[in-house]
């Protein structure tokens, strides 16, 4: 399904680890041109480096924090100024963070809906334009199994991932008549750095490998899917629940995600 965007140009967002490097791997493994963006200039010009090397495409590398409400207008515009069409927009960066809503820092909240949310309602706006204007691109979004239901000690992060659900449907109908697709990723937990920078690793599950969920969200968008929920057992998980009241799955959410009483030694 990668080689849909062979020859092409394509931008990652959050491309420093996980989802977002197995997205650069898989689309660069069919020949995918790349345009990598995340706060870390070292791990992109890395990985930029390695991708050149073996598989002989072109990768332009752009450090910024997209916490930073510029940053989407300035990525925008270094795709300008390098000349390169973008025909597949991932808007993978975002972050969560655990814990009661008073204990979180209120700058982490509020950064948490700008990566999250503003940031991709921004850079989707923007190139979203650009595509309409050639009749052409495709746009993945990364949402979650958190986005079918609230969950309590992630509030914020589950909420901002619901707005990137019901972004994507609704976008992916807007803009059928322009020939663009638009498809949103649902993954539960991977094998990433999000729990440890959440703060949330004693919550860890069984996880899917980056590459899978990548692949499973390419191939998705391929098809024209509006949105696609990795692993039949998130699937199961997120769609049965809406079978239950909803104060009763946030209940049953909230008794697996509160913090549990640490025993002394």
């Amino acid at each position: 399904m990668t080689r849909e965007w062979t020859g092409k140009w394509a931008l990652v967002t959050g491309a420093s680890a996980g989802i977002g490097v197995a997205f650069a791997r898989q689309l660069a493994s069919e020949g995918t041109h790349l345009v990598l963006t995340a706060r870390r200039q070292d791990r992109l010009e890395a990985l930029a480096e390695k991708l050149r090397s073996t598989h002989g495409i072109r990768v332009e590398v752009f450090a910024t924090d997209l916490s930073d409400p510029a940053a989407p207008r300035r990525i925008h515009e270094f795709t300008l100024e390098k000349q390169v069409d973008i025909e597949l927009l991932i808007n993978n960066a975002g972050f969560g963070q655990y814990g009661e809503l008073p204990a979180v820092e209120t700058q982490r909240l509020l950064d948490m809906v700008q990566v999250n949310c503003v940031a991709v309602v921004h850079l989707t706006r923007l190139y979203l334009a650009d595509m309409v204007a050639r009749k052409r691109g495709d746009v993945l979004i990364l949402a979650s199994t958190a986005s079918f239901q609230a969950v309590p000690y992630i509030s914020t992060y589950a909420a901002a991932k619901a707005f990137d659900l019901l972004f994507a449907e609704g976008l992916a109908e807007e803009m059928k008549p322009h020939g663009i697709r638009v498809c949103a990723l649902c993954p539960g937990s991977t094998e990433s750095e999000f729990h440890a920078v959440a703060g949330q690793e004693e919550f860890r599950r069984t996880s899917e490998t980056a590459e899978k969920v990548a692949r499973t969200g390419l191939q998705a968008l391929a098809e024209g899917q509006s949105y696609v929920i990795s692993g039949f057992g998130n699937y199961l998980g997120a769609q049965s629940q809406r079978l239950l009241p909803r104060r009763l799955v946030t209940r049953i959410a909230a008794y697996m995600f509160r913090p549990r009483q640490r025993k002394n030694n």
